[in-house]
């Protein structure tokens, strides 16, 4: 095995490079339209046709980014919250009154949104109105629930879940000591995962609170994704793609995880394809792997370019596959 593996199938000749001109901090699809987040002040819009439009949407840093299929929602240091559709227009959604910097964004269902700024996090429902609930630490993460509108926040020592629309109702809290980031549910909505700060991941069964501890990786976990219909949740953080089991009803207590696409680098980056058993997999050298889950077999996307692919995504029909990398270097890959 090499990691350039020379052996395997190639499409990387369906690959159309890309100049972001920045770091890659995520992208997203608006159905057939790439748009790579920089992290700074930058979106960068490719057509399928080849051509791409750069948009300034912040004055600073980009710190975090979430989209539907009709916009991208980011939010920066410079306090707001903005909204930029395939036009490349973007419409200001929120400005922090502070003008703290908003350190996470989520889509929710009606064009709902959800952001952070501080301690604070602040909702606004497809009706325009405005909810705000005050966390116990600044949040780590935050997932709207699959089914209802329901708000997971991530943070110290656990996760609230918060109903925005029950003015009265406290928050519900899952306990476990540490610092809890990045967040998701199942796409059942019967599991919630975090990636701790340490190289773990924690997870809780929500019908009665049981927890699930993931753990064995070298480094932090910073990129998951569920498969198609939720068996398998992809993760980075080790030196091969690692799935962990959520078949069952316990998910996956008592089971190992299955182990692919091993390397001579780290996994950066994972991002599940829509409708069948297939994992896009980033690596910290640049490589980029399609690789099956059932068997573990492998198409060779990307080579190596020596530096880590930061972000990757799929269309909603699964037919492209966007990815980029830390010096600003990008792809739309067409199958």
């Amino acid at each position: 095995m090499t990691d350039t593996r020379a052996a395997n199938p190639s499409i990387t000749e369906r690959t159309r490079n890309i100049d972001a001109g920045g770091p890659v901090v995520a992208v997203h699809f608006l159905n057939d339209l790439a748009g790579f987040v920089l992290g700074e002040e930058t979106l960068v819009l490719a057509e399928s046709n080849g051509e791409t439009r750069r948009v300034d949407v912040h004055a600073g840093a980009i710190l975090t980014s979430a989209a539907d299929d009709t916009r991208i929602i980011t939010g920066g240091d410079d306090g707001r919250v903005l909204a930029t559709g395939a036009d490349g227009k973007s419409a200001v959604l929120a400005t922090d009154a502070k003008r703290r910097w908003v350190d996470q964004v989520a889509q929710g269902p009606d064009n709902a949104v959800a952001w952070s700024a501080g301690k604070q996090v602040f909702v606004k429902t497809a009706e325009g109105e405005d909810r705000i609930f005050d966390a116990p630490s600044s949040p780590g993460g935050l997932a709207f629930a699959p089914k209802g509108f329901r708000l997971a926040v991530s943070h110290y020592n656990g996760t609230s879940l918060w109903f925005p629309n029950a003015a009265n109702a406290k928050p519900e809290f899952l306990e476990w000591k540490g610092s809890h980031l990045g967040i998701t549910f199942s796409p059942d909505g019967r599991f919630l995962v975090t990636a701790m700060q340490e190289p773990t991941l924690h997870g809780w069964r929500l019908v009665d609170g049981r927890h699930m501890r993931m753990a064995g990786y070298a480094a932090k976990v910073r990129s998951t994704s569920w498969s198609n219909g939720g068996k398998w949740l992809a993760t980075s953080g080790a030196d091969q793609l690692v799935l962990w089991p959520f078949q069952g009803k316990d998910g996956p207590m008592g089971k190992q995880p299955k182990l692919l696409a091993p390397a001579d680098k780290r996994v950066v980056t994972v991002a599940c394809h829509p409708a069948q058993d297939i994992v896009a997999v980033g690596y910290e050298h640049g490589l980029v792997l399609l690789v099956r889950i059932d068997d573990g077999a492998e198409i060779l996307a990307s080579k190596p370019e020596g530096v880590a692919v930061s972000a990757m995504t799929w269309n909603l029909a699964g037919n492209m596959l966007a990815f980029g990398r830390e010096d600003g270097r990008a792809a739309v890959l067409r199958l």
